[in-house]
């Protein structure tokens, strides 16, 4: 066996083995890579036909993205996982080539795995490309790319920040289209990134998303703004609330499994809505408008009285609602979340970490 297929010296790190794992183990010997598609030669020593070729290249890929997986998974160093994401093939493209991941994939890697350091790298270096859609294998339909909603659903709100500021420089169409990203309808119900952070109940997702001009107004493929659906899961959770003494054996489960419990979840949702208030100027209209006044004694204990008023449409907001709103609209994207320090900020607003380093 020659020098190149021994392993990395002795006494060099993981790191070092993961690279030779990678760039010398998953190759095909005689100097083969693995996106190499012509036909080699076969078991039998015959000629290798097309189909066995496609077959070795996909098994090659499969293995240099597993390898790609773990490394982003452990938090490898940002120089290694590029000079890795440069040097190796991970999956098939469109036309059926073996091809190397975009900052694009590489970016739904480092959300997934919460990896600040290169998802920051990624969108310093290559803002357009990061963001853009990636290949059809990680993608089931033609929307924009996904990776605001999926900042939201893994709640990885430091390297959403990160998206945020950069969208900031795109054009104003482009910035629209990437925060106001409407899901595929069958695996993401045609929902903004707002409606993942309601159904979630990720407050400080959104209020980074409505800070940097997110709209709330949109509907999802069921026809629910993120408002109306957070007052759909309110009623829900209202509804198949537990007993006292239910409630009280679940908190304390949940505090042994270092889980949420429905009532953390529901003050959770309290708060997405009291943030939703703040750039929502009227209430709920439709149907959403005449289930709240079909129980009137449920909501308002539910929701408070003045913030039942409002949504309704049965009073303005209060002047506190309607200062805070007035507040909030003075900053400009490009200075949020850090000028909120400036405003005196309700009580509600105090515990939500806007940096992702809590």
């Amino acid at each position: 066996m020659d020098g190149a297929r021994s392993g990395p010296p002795q006494g060099q790190g993981r790191a070092a083995w993961l690279v030779w794992g990678v760039t010398h183990a998953l190759r095909l010997p005689e100097a083969s890579m693995p996106w190499d598609t012509r036909p080699g030669r076969s078991a039998n020593g015959g000629p290798e036909g097309p189909g066995a070729a496609r077959l070795r290249v996909q098994k090659q890929c499969r293995k240099s993205s597993f390898a790609f997986y773990l490394a982003v998974r452990d938090q490898l160093p940002v120089w290694l996982l590029e000079d890795i994401r440069a040097s190796e093939a991970f999956h098939c493209d469109e036309r059926g080539r073996a091809a190397a991941y975009s900052p694009s994939e590489a970016l739904l890697y480092a959300l997934v795995h919460d990896h600040q350091a290169y998802a920051h790298y990624l969108l310093a270096t290559f803002p357009r490309c990061a963001l853009a859609p990636p290949s059809a294998g990680f993608r089931c339909c033609t929307a924009p790319g996904p990776h605001v909603a999926l900042a939201v659903r893994y709640n990885r709100v430091g390297i959403l920040r990160r998206i945020l500021r950069t969208v900031q420089d795109f054009p104003v169409e482009e910035r629209v289209r990437l925060l106001d990203r409407r899901g595929c309808s069958r695996v993401e119900g045609g929902g903004t990134s707002l409606h993942v952070a309601c159904e979630l109940a990720r407050p400080e997702c959104l209020f980074l998303l409505l800070g940097h001009g997110a709209s709330p107004g949109l509907r999802d493929g069921s026809g629910f703004t993120p408002l109306e659906l957070l007052l759909r899961q309110l009623n829900q959770d209202a509804s198949s609330a537990p007993t006292e003494a239910e409630a009280a054996s679940a908190t304390v489960n949940a505090a042994t499994a270092n889980t949420t419990s429905s009532e953390e979840v529901c003050q959770r949702r309290l708060l997405l809505l009291d943030l939703l208030a703040l750039y929502t100027p009227g209430g709920v209209v439709g149907p959403a408008r005449c289930e709240l006044l079909g129980d009137q004694l449920r909501w308002q204990r539910l929701l408070g009285e003045d913030k039942f008023q409002w949504l309704a449409g049965l009073a303005p907001p209060s002047l506190f609602v309607r200062a805070m709103q007035v507040l909030v609209t003075t900053i400009s994207p490009g200075r949020f979340p850090e000028a909120l320090d400036e405003l005196p900020l309700p009580s509600f607003l105090q515990p939500l970490d806007l940096t992702g380093k809590g």
